[in-house]
């Protein structure tokens, strides 16, 4: 049974890539701050959840010991999270990620994963931004996001493979929820308020179903080594402007809500001008992954969640929403 250690495993992601994982048959570590709780993570034999701060290079060490892989999910997540306190994310974003590479090396680890962000590429009117794009950061987040990538080929050899991949920006249903996510925020104000308020609408926006994500993350792990080593992969599906996921939103939630029609759409002006419209090619031509999940179905999966009554307060209860719960839990 081959062990994987998931950082941030008591995220978003982690909460549906966790289980994923041993259901395929791995034994599962998660390191996490458990910020937004564990009580939703795998009761199983083969999963440990081990309470900890990717800044602890020691603790690291010592999770990272008899582990065959490494899947870096932990940080300050996304553009908004990480303006809270700058000094602190820079910590965890930057400062501690080449000592968990070396760590994870020292340990023999024999592959690691790291999860960058499509949004190193800022703004760009390129019709296909593939990975030898220009990085055009527009916050601390995605230019640590970038940085940290040379961090980890600088390690890397036979013995110790490393692989990058850059996300479109997640949608759909988990475990441990987040509804600060563009099409997660949309369906969430069409369910709840039957209005939706779009920040500009312009903006083009890459976007990718969370079960492509940690079906992508599982490939990575897996892959042979000769087609993954030291390569940096976008994972995208659907680009799509704000404006247009809004539309796309109202439409599903009146299908599947047609008591709350008509939904409302109402634009206003934003300072948000991140915009870029990814390429996902060659993670095809390499690896063979193609998406499965529309964001359509991301949509769906977020109202049958509400119909089952797994979303619960879902404007007010902190648990959702990064930012809110990083300033409660004083972490920021």
């Amino acid at each position: 049974m081959r062990h994987v250690v998931v950082t941030g495993g008591a995220g978003y992601i982690g909460s549906l890539l966790c289980p994923q994982l041993l259901k395929s048959g791995y034994r599962v570590t998660a390191f996490d701050v458990p910020f937004f709780g564990s009580d939703f993570l795998p009761n199983d034999p083969a999963f440990a959840f081990v309470p900890g701060d990717i800044r602890d290079t020691p603790a690291l060490a010592r999770v990272f010991e008899g582990a065959d892989i490494v899947v870096n999910l932990a940080c300050i997540s996304n553009d908004a999270s990480f303006e809270l306190d700058a000094a602190l994310s820079t910590t965890i974003n930057l400062d501690a990620f080449e000592p968990m590479v070396v760590a994870a090396k020292q340990a023999g680890v024999a592959r690691f994963v790291y999860a960058s962000s499509s949004s190193v590429y800022g703004v760009s009117d390129d019709p296909d931004v593939t990975e030898d794009h220009p990085l055009v950061p527009l916050t601390l987040y995605n230019r640590y996001k970038g940085l940290c990538e040379p961090l980890l080929t600088r390690h890397t050899d036979d013995g110790f493979v490393g692989v990058i991949f850059r996300p479109a920006t997640v949608c759909g249903y988990a475990p441990r929820q987040r509804l600060d996510l563009s099409v997660n925020i949309l369906t969430n104000h069409a369910v709840t308020n039957r209005r939706i308020t779009v920040f500009g609408g312009n903006q083009m926006r890459p976007n990718l179903h969370i079960q492509d994500y940690c079906d992508a993350v599982e490939l990575l792990m897996t892959a042979p080594a000769d087609r993954v080593r030291n390569q940096i992969f976008n994972i995208g599906f659907q680009n799509m402007s704000i404006a247009d996921l809004a539309v796309l939103v109202k439409q599903v939630v009146e299908e599947e809500f047609p008591d709350k029609a008509p939904i409302d759409i109402v634009t206003t002006p934003s300072d948000d001008n991140r915009s870029y419209h990814i390429n996902s090619d060659k993670i095809a031509s390499v690896l063979g992954f193609k998406p499965k999940y529309s964001i359509e179905t991301a949509i769906r999966d977020l109202c049958r969640a509400f119909q089952d009554g797994k979303l619960p307060d879902s404007m007010d209860d902190i648990k959702y929403y990064n930012v809110k719960t990083l300033k409660a839990r004083g972490a920021a």
